[in-house]
């Protein structure tokens, strides 16, 4: 049998919660398009964004460690890979909608520059001058609604408002297609940001410690790392090869941290009264969070990192390499006349590889 997407859109309905977003209650896109006979919304979405030219760049731009490390330290595609996978397994869990969850994961660092989180804050800083900024999470709407060029009839990649919504991450009201009053944070938005946030804080200690910036032993004192220690123990028994043992602890990790969200996601729905989509959108409180004991534990392990890890030495080194790439080529393109808002796209574009080779040339 083959399923139409009125089909789909009916078998969603019957099995997710009555506050996901379902596919017949999208509020729709700024150019209105007929319904895909094969594909749901959201499965739209997400097969526009995957065959985009700006995800396909992410593989080549810096998450933390730049590539020369190794083949198998994750990068800005590889990462977003990791959170859609994150936020589809709690999606599922929760009775929400992969498919939307699923989009917003993989669009979600469209927007970033080359040389991670360095490159990001120098881009900021040339652009000041100018009366300008630059934010990743806006860039990632900059580009989905406009600088991607696939459609003769408008610009971009008029994805659904719902993922709009997801990658801008709530700091901001965006236009509603339909001309509807701005609505809060879907849970399946709220999903994909605590996706991201495991996803990154997990692989960060995964190839923290393939690098050998700091070892198991210097996770010993963490809540968290403990906890994922004994589980390993119980259902494995001490694994003596390292590499397996690291592999088994960091996915122990993720799943401890998948479900307390789900279990305390679930005590906050119930606690708010969440029936229909309609609460979530109402609700002033979040409503996807870890429970108070992983919070805790959270935040020691986001302040292991950022000492161990993100001001390292050899991280820092090489971030303020990447940051001087991005100041030179934006000098150097001023000068030859581009203007500011230009040179904001044309730099956040690149990848790591092409900047330097950029830089090499001129």
């Amino acid at each position: 049998m083959i399923y139409t997407s009125q089909q789909l859109a009916e078998n969603e309905a019957k099995v997710l919660e009555p506050y996901a977003v379902l596919s017949m209650r999208s509020r729709g896109r700024k150019y209105n398009e007929p319904m895909d006979p094969q594909r749901l919304p959201f499965q739209k979405d997400r097969d526009r964004i995957i065959h985009c030219k700006a995800f396909r760049r992410l593989k080549e731009k810096t998450q933390v460690f730049v590539p020369h490390y190794g083949d198998h330290y994750r990068n800005r595609l590889s990462h977003s890979l990791e959170v859609s996978q994150v936020s589809r397994d709690l999606a599922r869990t929760l009775g929400l909608n992969e498919d939307l969850a699923e989009a917003i994961a993989l669009a979600h660092d469209l927007g970033h520059t080359p040389f991670g989180h360095a490159g990001e804050f120098a881009l900021d800083e040339c652009l000041k001058p100018y009366g300008l900024g630059f934010e990743h999470n806006e860039q990632s709407r900059h580009i989905v609604e406009d600088l991607e060029e696939v459609y003769p009839g408008f610009p971009g990649l008029n994805l659904s408002l719902e993922v709009i919504e997801g990658l801008m991450k709530h700091q901001t009201s965006w236009d509603n297609p339909k001309g509807v009053e701005a609505v809060r944070p879907s849970l399946e938005a709220q999903v994909v940001n605590l996706g991201d946030e495991i996803a990154y804080q997990n692989h960060d200690v995964d190839d923290g410690l393939r690098s050998g910036i700091f070892t198991e032993n210097d996770l010993s004192s963490l809540v968290l790392w403990h906890f994922a220690k004994e589980a390993c123990e119980s259902a494995d028994g001490q694994i003596a090869d390292e590499k397996i043992r690291i592999s088994r602890m960091v996915s122990k990790m993720i799943s401890l941290m998948i479900w307390d969200i789900a279990e305390e996601t679930s005590r906050r729905l119930e606690e708010n009264g969440i029936k229909r989509l309609e609460d979530v959108y109402g609700c002033p409180e979040q409503l996807v969070g870890f429970s108070r004991e992983m919070k805790e534990a959270n935040l020691e392990l986001k302040e292991f990192l950022t000492t161990r890890l993100y001001f390292h030495p050899q991280v820092v080194s090489h971030s303020e390499h990447g940051q001087e790439i991005i100041r030179k080529l934006f000098a150097k393109k001023i000068a030859e006349g581009m203007k500011p808002a230009e040179l904001r796209d044309y730099l956040a574009g690149m990848t790591d590889r092409f900047a330097e080779s950029q830089l090499r040339e001129s």
